[in-house]
């Protein structure tokens, strides 16, 4: 039976996320897509918005597992951004944590054991997303479904 799981890679200012029945085998089916953007104004308050919208969408939606991307040490050095990145990522795992089951996967590890080839050619490969997904996915997207796919391999 299908277990609904949602993706999410976080950036310096928002969030995208995947919504999909996750069976055994198989595609997945994408039910929902999201960009969710950070407001505006003080970071602390948005941070709380964003907590609640995730804590709430998990809840409401019956998410049985969240898939979260790992933060990556960056080769340029640490800037402001990856830093607010790491810190929205904390409030998003917070939030599902308290909710469901969560898990972080980094990209390396993707790469690594998935498949034959690094997660950006999976991203790019039009036929592997067709294969891969039914229902409705914006290639932006596409990072946030490989999370799913990695962590139904992992299991």
């Amino acid at each position: 039976m299908p277990k609904r799981w949602l993706g999410i890679v976080v950036s310096s200012n928002g969030v995208t996320a995947v919504d999909a029945e996750v069976p055994p085998t198989g595609p997945i089916t994408i039910q929902a897509d999201h960009s969710w953007r950070l407001q505006t104004g003080d970071r602390g308050e948005a941070y709380a918005v964003m907590h609640r919208q995730i804590k709430e969408y998990v809840s409401e939606s019956k998410i049985d597992r969240v898939v979260v991307k790992e933060s990556a040490v960056s080769l340029a050095g640490t800037t402001k951004a990856h830093l607010h990145s790491a810190e929205l990522r904390g409030v998003v795992l917070c939030a599902s944590a308290a909710v469901t089951n969560t898990k972080v996967i980094s990209k390396a590890n993707i790469s690594r054991n998935f498949g034959n080839r690094k997660v950006d050619e999976y991203l790019g490969d039009d036929g592997f997303w067709a294969k891969k997904t039914t229902g409705k996915l914006r290639s932006g997207s596409r990072e946030a479904a490989m999370m799913l796919l990695a962590a139904r391999k992992a299991e």
